[in-house]
């Protein structure tokens, strides 16, 4: 028997005394039926703790008879239950995402195959009672379970609960042992290549549950909502329970049969709304929280309550940057009321049942959840799908079995929506078995799976990844799908900086009735926690094959919190839509289910980001899906040089930011001259107007304040303080999205030079007030170039820049950006502006960024993104300040508007990075001033840059003003 576990002819099959093998590969043996998840009166103990371990290599190599109850253990480690053992010092994780990390040859699995031995002396109270299970919430990925030296069974199915009857095993009383052997590989390892850490161990709770002769063995409650508002209720359950909801004076309920509840409040991811249920048995009392709602496909839309729904969700895997696969619940619970903050409403298990306590706060807090199987099969893909369990008989039984497990443990939570049938599995009769199942048991629920595009066993048609355009025309009803709601279970791939895009997609979802939304990838980074103090990804424990930082691709970092994606995501995702006028806001509610009767409008008019005059406005309960335009008081008088905005915010009673929007009152008469000043310069060497003379001497060349050296033309000095540059700059550190994915922009930036520009001063020369400075800025080995001209003129205390910049060549690529880089002594370390923020924002993806005066410091500038890339850029500053802690420093003044970027480490020093411990301070801060960049997209996993934010080199002309601060 061991060998059948172990060995390279592994078939994933063991019979136990216990149970019998059951057909084909993966399944478990010696199990109970299963049944929902519920908390009774009856005794519990848990077993969770620290147990004893031991790792061998190999199955073969493992403690003989350590099953024994007199086996001495002492020589053995100890280990947390739940872990993965990997995250203990036991083996390494590893990393891959699509393909298996041992050859594809189902069923068996290398002989190398790590086995971890557990176990654990326990005592049971006497009043116990001999009638238990013994329950496993998720070993992974399949264990041989021994109590008191008696073999229960096998698991299998590692995210899904395993129960074994220990009646007559147990003993209450007195001292048990439970032993249990786990092995990393198993015949069901080929039914769970999902795109995670591989990370064995006893991950989930262990429990003891007494079972009380004539309880509650299961319940399945079927709680509809109608359209007269009364309640449907029907509970399966033992045919001698009661059932009641006291808080609808419901008692003494028949199990089987239909009732009318009466009058009550639906429950919906909006309005959250849960009653306690009770099931009794004379020897068992079953508590539930339950939620009445229908969940029903009309007219190709999918409806809960009779109301389409968008959902607005994220893909959410279980994982933690120390504990790998064990998430303690209070973090659970954070990061849910996350989600809920930045609006996300709905969530997709991927890919895989999670703990059975996070579908209990998704039912208290409010979320649609696609619940998905512990199924995928991807590995095969790259072998031609050849062999895959989806369509091998062998696993039919192993992949209805998933099936079940999954539906009869979540059936009473009113959050599950949808089941879906797991993820990139391919096609076949599996599949179909699979859904059939469900649907018998459970029909009330839609199915989904991306995988089969021909959707013969699903209810809605599910895409990853769909382009703009094409999420466009599937809402005209322009392409040849199934007539049915249409949803991206993947989309935005949220890896490093970005997703762009995410408000063009939304706006999509607006307008087209059939597209309801979709899940953007994923919602964390799955990386590792090292000692540096920062975070492991693939590769970085030695293995052989894997995805490399492919796993970092989250809206919150690996430690949860939020990226500028996520907060650029909350934005997107607002229940309240403001649009803003001078003296008026239209007010529209996107909720499905809530009206905005507790919404107050705070609204403030600013002038340079210095707030003039602010109040609240109550606004009518817009009902949900209407909109209501509401007259915000006058402005005040602001300065004559201001430039004058009205913000308004949209807030609940507790303060939470629902919407927010802008309208721009008064233009800054200065801004509007210096802007057209800067677009009517349309040929190099104008001459501007009379004003003090460039005077070399010294070896330096003299303007106003400036000094510049005449090598290359370049500014060295400004007043007392000390500068390098600036110099024309196109480069930027290669984020995810431009590196990765099946066309990567970033190779082609790389083939052409763009990372390695060289500088040609072509000439150099005074032109009354103003000194010009022309330049060749090139990449060696190609004839493209970037004729350049810097036009230096006298400002006060500081100097005006105009850059004229004319392609030279065949420019078939977009720029990564195009603006000027200069260095500035360390100490200027504080730093103030008036424009976009307060976060980074790029060109698509600026939703979250309102015009305002905000201060930082160069260090908090930087979004820490595991893997180092482009980042920090804040939008459309009208001037900022860098200065020192004596308040000396540097004012930079857009001509309008300029992005801008510090840090304390060059580009060439963050694209050499792969971890944040790389990038240490050069003593310098280094200045970008930003014309305009390239769009982030989400082509590492899905749809690049839209045209309309792809950086063209053309010619183009921009201005800004350098001045001390004393």
């Amino acid at each position: 028997m061991e060998h059948l576990t172990g060995s390279s002819s592994d078939t994933g099959q063991a019979v136990g005394p216990r149970g019998s093998a059951g057909g084909g590969f993966g399944v478990p043996i010696g199990t109970s039926a299963p049944r929902a998840a519920f908390s009774t009166d009856a005794p519990r103990l848990s077993l969770n703790g620290t147990w004893r371990f031991r790792l061998a290599p190999t199955a073969a190599e493992a403690a003989d008879g350590f099953w024994a109850p007199d086996f001495d253990d002492s020589g053995w480690a100890g280990l947390p239950v739940p872990s993965s053992w990997p995250m203990h010092g036991h083996g390494r994780p590893a990393y891959t995402n699509v393909v298996y990390p041992f050859p594809v040859d189902p069923p068996h699995v290398p002989t190398d195959n790590p086995t971890g031995d557990h176990r654990l002396v326990f005592a049971v109270p006497a009043s116990f009672g001999e009638a238990a299970s013994l329950r496993f919430d998720g070993v992974d990925s399949c264990g041989r379970v021994w109590l008191n030296g008696v073999e229960l069974g096998v698991t299998q199915g590692s995210r899904l609960p395993a129960e074994f009857d220990v009646t007559g095993v147990l003993r209450p009383g007195a001292a048990n042992v439970l032993a249990v052997r786990v092995h990393q590989w198993s015949a069901g390892s080929y039914l769970e290549d999902q795109d995670m850490w591989w990370l064995p161990g006893i991950f989930r709770d262990v429990t003891l549950l007494a079972r009380p002769a004539g309880g509650v063995g299961d319940v399945f409650v079927h709680a509809g909502y109608e359209p007269d508002g009364h309640g449907r209720l029907r509970v399966d359950g033992p045919a001698d329970a009661r059932v009641s909801i006291p808080e609808l004076g419901l008692d003494g309920l028949a199990t089987g049969a239909a009732h009318d509840a009466g009058p009550v409040e639906p429950w919906t991811a909006e309005t959250p709304r849960l009653y306690d249920l009770v099931v009794a048995t004379a020897t068992e009392t079953a508590t539930l929280r339950i939620g009445f709602r229908t969940v029903a496909i009309t007219g190709g839309i999918l409806t809960v309550n009779g109301r389409r729904i968008v959902l607005r969700g994220v893909n959410r895997h279980e994982f933690h940057p120390e504990l790998g696969r064990v998430v303690p619940l209070d973090v659970v619970r954070a990061e849910l009321e996350l989600m809920r903050r930045h609006h996300v409403n709905a969530i997709r298990t991927s890919h895989y049942p999670p703990h059975p306590a996070v579908l209990d706060l998704c039912d208290e807090l409010g979320f649609w959840v696609v619940d998905e199987c512990d199924y995928e099969t991807h590995g095969f893909e790259p072998v031609g799908w050849r062999g895959n369990p989806s369509d091998d008989p062998r696993f039919t039984d192993a992949c209805v079995d998933r099936m079940r497990r999954m539906v009869e443990r979540d059936k009473n939570h009113p959050s599950v929506i949808m089941w879906s049938l797991g993820n990139e599995a391919g096609v076949g009769a599996n599949l179909g078995a699979m859904a059939g199942w469900a649907r018998g048991r459970d029909p009330g629920r839609p199915l989904h799976y991306e995988g089969d595009r021909s959707c013969e066993h699903v209810d809605v048609y599910s895409r990853m990844y769909a382009s703009h355009a094409e999420v466009d025309a599937i809402g005209r009803g322009e392409h040849h799908v199934p007539d049915l709601p249409f949803i991206l279970c993947e989309y935005a791939h949220a890896m490093g900086n970005g997703p762009g895009g995410l408000a063009e997609y939304d706006e999509l979802f607006d307008r087209h009735p059939r597209c309801q939304g979709g899940f953007v990838w994923e919602w964390l980074d799955h990386g590792i926690r090292r000692p540096q103090g920062d975070y492991a990804y693939g590769g970085d424990f030695g293995e052989p094959l894997h995805d490399g930082n492919f796993v970092i691709d989250g809206l919150v970092f690996p430690d949860r919190t939020p990226s500028p994606g996520l907060t650029e995501l909350g934005a997107v995702y607002a229940p309240v839509r403001l649009a803003v006028e001078p003296g008026a806001v239209t007010v529209r509610n996107r909720y499905v289910f809530r009206s905005l009767a507790d919404v107050t409008l705070h609204w403030d008019v600013s002038a340079d980001g210095v707030v003039l005059q602010e109040g609240v406005l109550q606004p009518p309960a817009v009902p949900p899906g209407q909109h209501a335009v509401v007259e915000v008081p006058p402005a005040p008088d602001a300065p004559a040089d201001g430039e004058t905005w009205l913000t308004v915010r949209a807030l609940d009673p507790a303060g939470l930011v629902l919407g927010s929007g802008q309208a721009l009152l008064r233009q800054a008469p200065e801004r509007q001259e210096s802007g057209r000043q800067a677009s009517e310069l349309a040929a190099p060497g104008r001459p501007g107007a009379a004003g003090g003379a460039a005077r070399p001497g010294g070896g330096v060349i003299r303007l106003g304040a400036g000094r510049f050296e005449p090598v290359h033309g370049r500014l060295v000095r400004l007043g007392d303080l000390d500068l390098r540059g600036p110099v024309l700059d196109v480069w930027r550190a290669p984020i995810d999205n431009d590196r990765l994915g099946p066309d990567p922009v970033a190779a082609r930036w790389r083939a052409a030079g763009l990372h390695r520009m060289t500088h040609r001063l072509v000439g150099l020369q005074l032109d009354g007030d103003a000194l010009v400075v022309a330049t060749r800025v090139a990449p060696a080995a190609t004839d493209l170039g970037l004729l350049t001209w810097f036009r230096w003129r006298p400002a006060g205390d500081g100097l005006e820049l105009t850059v004229r910049v004319e392609p030279e060549g065949d420019w078939d690529l977009p720029l990564p950006r195009l603006g000027v880089h200069l260095e500035l002594p360390d100490e200027l370390g504080d730093v103030t502006w008036f424009g976009a923020g307060p976060g980074e924002a790029y060109p698509d993806s600026r939703t979250a960024a309102l015009i305002g005066r905000y201060s930082s410091t160069v260090d908090d500038l930087a979004t820490p993104y595991v893997y180092p890339q482009e980042n920090g850029n804040r939008a459309d500053a009208r001037w900022l300040t860098l200065t020192a802690a004596d308040g000396t420093g540097l004012r930079v003044e857009g001509r309008p508007r300029i992005d801008f970027t510090a840090r304390r480490w060059s580009t060439a020093a963050l694209d050499a990075a792969r971890h944040r411990a790389d990038l240490v301070p050069d003593g310098r801060v280094h200045l970008h001033l930003d014309h305009a960049h390239h769009g982030l997209g989400s082509a590492a996993c899905g749809p690049g840059v839209l045209p309309e934010y792809a950086l063209r080199a053309a010619p183009t002309t921009f201005a800004l003003r350098l001045l001390t601060l004393a």
